[in-house]
């Protein structure tokens, strides 16, 4: 059979447009793998959604006195087009307040229910008397009770990524009025993860190439001793606790979103009129579902959604969950809600897509926290894309327009050093890659253009067409074949970019179909009319910040 990689995105939060620090964590990652995968023909589908519920959209919405519909509709339709102007190519962006999603998040909750794997519990929760209500996740903040940071939420550490119940948080406090609330009763449903404790700790067992961070940081909580958590909270905007007794009540978000990639499989499938299609996907053992998220969703990922599955029956459990470390600006994470952070519509007034997705490779947060700098974005701009890709590209197409009529005056022959040199970075990205190390992958296609400013050096052009027209047409012809590889291997990264040199080249077939595979042999016959060259990469002079 056929494999098949199901890729799926954190799901961006409907509060506010995404900025940059959610690229580089979450989409163009998974952006760069996936027109990998669809280079080499692998069978792939890249899902992804707004999330529309929780407590960061009633509190954005009670901010600008709107309803969290009109609040979520807005961002659904500005976050749609920032990811298409970005070039980040889903295959589904859907949104979790779909009504197919409505009815399949209850679905997974009802059999949970049903099997004794969510119950009810009398409990206590904080509530403000001031403002008249309970406080869920993030209306109420305090001190962290693992590391000691202050203004943590209710519901997870930004500082340390600690998953705890809000009664544990130090000095507790409601979000909108400062009151210290009190402890009330109140009841929730549980999903008891103490159930899979076993389970999870036999799969994590078998998980390879997993980066050792994500790895470590499931383990270790299954090693604490998983408890069972709340799944249900007093709130009037979510998915609603399908049971008579929990009127008033939603599903927790991180309860609810991670079911949405099954959801958007869903309307993707009975969108092409194959209702039953998703199946394959999600319930059958050729499928890998690969997680793309920041750091800060990993426990959801690699233990609540398995868990989830796992209870479910038939489904197919991650793959992978190659979480990323943040994008900081000046040194800190950034932030919406903290106004530290540089938009996606804010960038591209200013500057193309492809210059900030080869930053992003190239500088991602792979292993460590990255920090953005518009001075080093600058540098890396005019240092990488326009002295070492960009100059390669315009001096070898203009000394074969200016010498050789715009035509490839030679063949190549396969055993060149040229385009043995291509199968070698082809083979070391194609491995990188697949082992998602993105930017250790770029960066072997910056070495190889590099390698071919080297050669056009060596081979000394515009003296050996005086000398030796014969050797100077084959180091031109050469020096071509690596711009038409260099298109193929910068597509994951900078498509535009990627297709106009394709288009320069006057390549037939379309680049995603057929480059791959042409990839590491000769792609331009002798004799073979160019387009005229264009500039691709132009320096930047003055920063635009």
């Amino acid at each position: 059979m056929t494999k098949r990689y199901l890729v799926t995105s954190a799901l961006p939060y409907a509060n506010g447009v995404v900025h940059l620090g959610h690229i580089a964590g979450a989409y163009l990652p998974a952006d760069f793998y996936t027109r990998w995968r669809r280079l080499r023909g692998d069978n792939v589908l890249f899902v992804c959604g707004n999330d529309d519920h929780g407590v960061p959209i009633t509190i954005a919405a009670e901010k600008e006195g709107i309803t969290p519909q009109e609040l979520t509709d807005r961002y659904y339709k500005t976050n749609s087009q920032a990811f298409r102007d970005l070039g980040i190519e889903f295959d589904i962006f859907s949104r979790t307040s779909a009504p197919e999603h409505v009815s399949v998040a209850q679905e997974f909750f009802t059999k949970l229910h049903q099997t004794g794997e969510i119950f009810a519990q009398d409990g206590e929760q904080f509530y403000c008397e001031k403002c008249m209500r309970y406080l869920p996740d993030r209306y109420v903040e305090g001190i962290c009770p693992a590391c000691g940071a202050e203004g943590a939420r209710g519901d997870q550490c930004e500082a340390c990524g600690k998953w705890y119940e809000a009664l544990t948080l130090k000095q507790p406090y409601c979000r909108d009025c400062k009151q210290t609330p009190i402890v009330k009763a109140t009841r929730h449903w549980y999903l008891a993860l103490d159930k899979y404790e076993d389970r999870l700790r036999d799969w994590l067992n078998t998980r390879e190439n997993w980066r050792d961070k994500v790895l470590n940081f499931a383990k270790g909580w299954v090693n604490e001793g998983l408890r069972p958590r709340a799944i249900t909270r007093d709130i009037d905007w979510g998915v609603p606790v399908p049971l008579d007794e929990a009127k008033g009540k939603v599903l927790y978000v991180w309860f609810d979103a991670p079911i949405g990639y099954v959801t958007f499989t869903q309307q993707y499938f009975a969108a092409l009129g194959d209702p039953d299609g998703w199946k394959d996907w999600w319930q059958d053992d050729e499928t890998d579902l690969i997680h793309f998220i920041g750091k800060d969703n990993i426990v959801f990922h690699a233990l609540v959604f398995p868990a989830t599955l796992m209870g479910q029956g038939g489904y197919v459990l991650p793959t992978n969950v190659p979480a990323n470390e943040f994008l900081t600006f000046g040194g800190e994470k950034g932030s919406k809600s903290r106004g530290n952070a540089i938009t996606v519509p804010e960038y591209l007034e200013k500057y193309p897509a492809d210059m900030i997705r080869y930053y992003l490779t190239i500088n991602a947060p792979e292993t460590k926290d990255a920090n953005f700098s518009w001075d080093d974005f600058a540098a890396r701009n005019n240092d990488e894309l326009a002295d070492v890709f960009g100059n390669l590209y315009h001096r070898i197409q203009t000394f074969a327009h200016k010498y050789f009529d715009g035509e490839m005056p030679a063949d190549v022959p396969k055993d060149s050093p040229l385009l043995q040199q291509v199968r070698s970075t082809k083979e070391k990205f194609d491995t990188l890659t697949g082992a998602f190390e993105i930017r250790d992958a770029m960066r072997e296609v910056l070495t190889l253009a590099r390698w071919g400013n080297k050669f056009f050096d060596e081979e000394k052009p515009w003296a050996s067409r005086k000398e030796d027209i014969n050797r100077c047409g084959a180091a031109i012809a050469a020096c071509l074949e690596l711009c038409a590889a260099l298109a193929v291997l910068t597509w994951p990264c900078m498509p535009n970019a990627a297709q106009k040199l394709w288009a320069m080249l006057a390549l037939d077939g379309d680049i995603d179909k057929d480059g791959w595979k042409r990839l590491g042999e000769p792609m331009l016959a002798k004799g073979h009319k160019l387009n005229k060259p264009e500039i691709l990469f132009r320096k930047i002079e003055t920063v635009l910040t």
